[in-house]
């Protein structure tokens, strides 16, 4: 009976430790992909929201570079990750991660001027 007790235990410790590294990996990549740095935005109405993705999509679309609006594109309208993104244009998720932060650094600059 106590080596089946044991058994049970090692079962449920690994099934914990499992379960926890795929929660873990899972936050990691939200953190990573997520570019509201875990805050909500607002819910705003029907009009001032379609205004928003208007000028959203106006600026994407004035980017210089093709991949880089294409990969942002592909991540913040069609909410895709780095990884299928990647797999998409045959390029590496580092590689797709270097163009998503220099081009939000270009929207961000288009902005601020």
């Amino acid at each position: 009976m106590e080596e089946q007790q044991t058994v049970y235990e090692q079962y449920r410790k690994e099934v914990y430790r499992i379960a926890w590294r795929i929660q873990y990996r899972a936050k990691v990549v939200r953190k990573r992909e997520c570019s509201f740095g875990g805050v909500e935005p607002a819910t705003t109405s029907f009009t001032s929201s379609s205004d928003n993705k208007i000028v959203v999509r106006q600026l994407i679309n004035a980017l210089p570079s093709d991949t880089g609006r294409s990969i942002i594109f592909k991540i913040y309208i069609q909410d895709k990750t780095e990884h299928e993104v990647a797999r998409e244009l045959n390029m590496s998720q580092q590689g797709v991660n270097k163009w998503k932060r220099k081009m939000i650094k270009e929207l961000s600059r288009m902005v601020s001027s």
